[in-house]
């Protein structure tokens, strides 16, 4: 008689039990991120009705400031760092879209090639942020215990301090330059992403396929990269969206303060803190680098709740 599923059953000649592998929920998760673009293709003309509009436009900026940053250094019609004092302070016209600053440079192409930079820099360190807090919330919410309350209690100290003055005591001991601030950037959102990815993992490694791969006899590093994180990455993404946004006006801020990438580099930040002694004679100088890091953080936050929505409709209950 063939055993029913489910159920364990002994060979003959063997005393240890067999455990019948289910259905892996890895496999089914990994097929639904697998169709996500071809479902996201699908559902934009919904978003763009009356649902989702803003997070159409969302998408469609951040697909503007991708585009500006690639073809911008190639398109933009003056070097970002010529100078014509000539010409300086000049208002918006035919010649200079945008004006020109103090210095007489052309004001589009700063904004347009420094475009890249912020993507680059608050890109990459959202990514470093979110690799290192992947790993930090995986290892603590599986294991538990003491390990889960030095690591829980050390992100606790680090949100404990606002990020902005963390940055500043970093970067005022180690010096500005690109690379720094990239990783100051990661290293002080790592806190937030191990938090949720460690809530998300804390609810998983209860539920029944978990418990079916630990009665298999799986180790534990397969448990977690290949049971639980497909299961992590959805949420994941969206927080992933969510501390990009906050990277791109941390690095402006820092770039504002003085700390960031330093000059001829066309820094939005940095555009907006030298504006402000001419903003009363010449307000294009500031309005329009502010302007740029206003629209970017918008639209990746009407990106990041579109995103929210299509990869957990239910919300994060729903995994």
């Amino acid at each position: 008689m063939e055993p029913k599923e489910g159920r364990t059953h002994s060979k003959r000649g063997s005393s240890s039990p067999i455990v019948e592998r289910p259905a892996s929920r890895a496999t089914a998760v990994w097929s639904r991120l697998r169709n996500v673009p071809r479902t996201a293709g699908r559902n934009l003309p919904r978003l763009a009705g009356r649902r989702q509009p803003a997070a159409v436009m969302g998408f469609g900026i951040m697909l503007f400031f991708v585009v500006m940053a690639v073809v911008g250094p190639l398109v933009a019609p003056y070097g970002y760092a010529a100078q014509a004092i000539s010409n300086r302070l000049h208002a918006p016209s035919g010649q200079h879209w945008f004006g020109t600053d103090q210095y007489g440079r052309d004001i589009f192409s700063r904004v347009l090639v420094g475009s890249r930079h912020v993507l680059v820099v608050a890109g990459s360190g959202a990514l470093i942020a979110v690799l290192m807090g992947l790993t930090l919330g995986l290892v603590s919410g599986y294991f538990g215990g003491l390990l889960d309350e030095v690591i829980m209690r050390l992100m606790d100290v680090l949100l404990s301090i606002p990020p902005l003055l963390l940055a500043m005591v970093i970067l005022g001991t180690v010096g500005p330059s690109r690379a720094n601030v990239i990783l100051v950037v990661g290293f002080l959102y790592i806190p937030m992403v191990a938090r949720v990815v460690r809530s998300v993992v804390l609810d998983l490694k209860t539920r029944e396929f978990v418990e079916a791969a630990r009665l298999r006899g799986e180790r534990s590093h397969y448990i977690m990269f290949r049971e639980i994180l497909p299961s992590v990455l959805p949420p994941l993404a969206v927080e992933a969206s969510m501390r990009f946004s906050y990277a791109i006006f941390l690095v402006a801020s820092l770039g504002f303060l003085g700390l960031g990438v330093q000059p001829p580099t066309p820094d939005w930040g940095l555009m907006v803190g030298e504006a402000r002694t001419w903003f009363a004679q010449a307000p294009w100088v500031l309005l329009f680098p502010a302007g740029a890091v206003a629209l970017l953080v918008v639209g990746v936050g009407f990106a990041s709740d579109g995103l929210r929505r299509m990869l957990l409709p239910g919300g994060a209950s729903q995994l």
